[in-house]
């Protein structure tokens, strides 16, 4: 997995790449967060675009990204996830927990 960051008008947002299996990356993952609340940035879109395949261990990464921004007084939307991750999303519930947008701007814009 990949993981590159952008701002855009003020949100921060986090686009994965590749296959979201936890290990390293889920703290590397973390670590981007606590730094986005410490820099008073509390809006952060994970891009899921270009996820090819996601296990338990990477929904346990978002779910566990969801809560420190949560507890951090902030908010973390997920952004153009692909059929098969929403899926998972579904089969899981957790689709009930994350706010989810068709496209980045969106989920962006929904912070207002």
């Amino acid at each position: 997995m990949k993981i590159k960051t952008n701002e855009k008008y003020g949100a921060l947002v986090i686009e994965l790449k590749g296959n979201v299996m936890g290990g390293p990356e889920a703290q590397e993952f973390q670590d981007l967060l606590h730094k986005s609340l410490e820099d008073g940035k509390k809006n952060v879109v994970v891009d899921l675009a270009n996820v090819k395949f996601m296990n338990s261990s990477g929904l346990g990464m978002l779910i566990s990204g969801f809560t420190t921004m949560k507890n951090g007084g902030g908010l973390l939307k997920l952004a153009n996830a692909t059929e098969k991750i929403n899926s998972l999303l579904v089969i899981t519930k957790l689709i009930t927990i994350f706010e989810h947008f068709e496209s980045v701007d969106k989920a962006v814009a929904s912070f207002k």
